[in-house]
């Protein structure tokens, strides 16, 4: 019985303790764990995989709010943004044929809206989107992004960067030697048209071209083609596409004829043809007959060539003589070798911009007001995908090997 109770009064005895014991946890919280160790943050950048042939940039000039402009890195085949850099106030933007780097051309000012200027040169690597280069210009032309603002030579060695201030001229920027190393005054001509590793031309006020040939130390020689064109009756389009590595350029006229021509210090143009022709149509009238309705050439980069096959995709739209920045009902292809129509593409939205990839299973790209990027096969016309919203002033593309 001693035993029993002992064991009882043990058991009894414990049974207060155990119960002062969870008072005594009660009332000094519940037990928590300990806070883990925070690890330091490391910045690191992500580095996309090489650029297939259907990676492009596009130029968004954002118009409604245009400091904040920007370059899209876009994958065409998934339909995603890759990635965006900076381009400022009315830049431009072109791309090493190689592939190395992309170039941006903009201008800031110090104070936001005023304040000192700055006009600047930025390269960019195409896989981390971070600056090679970064040089100041001494001026650049500060008008609406046009694609022959800014252009790159043959094998990338160059880069020509159009200004008028004080007057008319080409800023060379030898990418080498990451420096502006020569100044070429073109007056009374515009915009940059390359052709060969170091050569460029000008199209001038008086319909003629400004062809400039730069030696082993960047001097300039130039020399003048005779008018082919009368400005005040049927200019030519200043997005008439070309190819660098050729210096072929097929300047196309408001009214639609198209000019082939090769470039260089003697410059060889062709007699003109006409696109309504190439489609069976009767040829359209100038600025003498300016209220005759037909089809007719209209848009921003209106016409984009496909170099492997000389097929060339142009913006067409039913108007006016004067009606050339009208955006594009249909898109046409044309064999620039026969001067043959190939087909007419009904656009379910009007488009300012056409661009093309040189590769065999090419893919064409358009626009509309909503900021979408539409991409069509190049085999067929037909829609790949639509990209969605992805901009706001989406103005033109550039592709690999234009």
């Amino acid at each position: 019985m001693a035993v029993e109770r002992r064991r009882g009064m043990a058991r009894a005895l414990a049974a207060p303790l155990t119960l002062l014991g969870a008072l005594s946890v009660l009332a000094a919280g519940p037990v928590r764990a300990a806070d883990p160790i925070l690890q330091t943050e490391e910045s690191d950048i992500v580095k996309l995989p090489p650029g297939g042939p259907h990676r492009i940039l596009v130029e968004d000039a954002v118009y409604r709010h245009n400091k904040d402009g920007r370059v899209y890195v876009v994958d065409t085949d998934s339909g995603k943004l890759l990635g965006m850099v900076q381009a400022a106030y009315n830049a431009n933007v072109a791309a090493d044929p190689s592939g190395r780097a992309f170039y941006v051309a903009e201008t800031t000012w110090e104070r936001g809206n005023r304040g000192k200027r700055h006009d600047m040169l930025a390269a960019y690597d195409p896989q981390t989107l971070e600056p090679t280069m970064d040089i100041d210009l001494p001026s650049r032309a500060l008008v609406t992004p046009k694609k022959p603002d800014l252009a790159v030579g043959a094998d990338g060695h160059y880069v020509y960067v159009y200004d008028t201030s004080p007057t008319n001229s080409v800023h060379v920027v030898d990418t080498a030697k990451k420096a502006v190393v020569q100044t070429v005054d073109v007056p009374g001509c515009a915009l940059i048209y390359p052709w060969g590793t170091s050569g460029f031309s000008s199209v001038c006020g008086d319909g003629s071209l400004a062809n400039v040939s730069l030696d082993a130390s960047a001097k300039p020689t130039v020399t003048h083609s005779a008018p082919f064109f009368v400005p005040d009756q049927d200019p030519v389009f200043e997005h008439s596409p070309g190819v660098a590595a050729s210096g072929h350029v097929w300047f196309v006229s408001f009214s639609g004829l198209v000019y082939d021509t090769v470039l260089g210090s003697d410059a060889r143009i062709s007699k003109p043809w006409s696109l309504q022709e190439a489609a069976g149509l009767k040829p359209a009238s100038d600025a003498h007959a300016p209220f005759d309705v037909t089809w007719r050439p209209g848009g921003w980069q209106l016409a984009a060539v496909r170099a492997r096959d000389s097929h060339l995709f142009i913006l067409m739209h039913n108007g006016t003589f004067w009606t050339h920045k009208e955006p594009g009902t249909e898109l046409w292809e044309v064999d620039l070798t026969t001067r043959k129509l190939v087909r007419r593409i009904h656009l379910a939205t009007p488009s300012t911009m056409v661009g093309v990839t040189q590769d065999a299973a090419s893919r064409i790209f358009l626009t509309d007001e909503a900021g979408d990027l539409n991409v069509l096969d190049g085999a067929t016309g037909k829609m790949v995908r639509p990209i969605r919203k992805l901009g706001e002033s989406l103005i033109f593309t550039v592709a690999p090997g234009e």
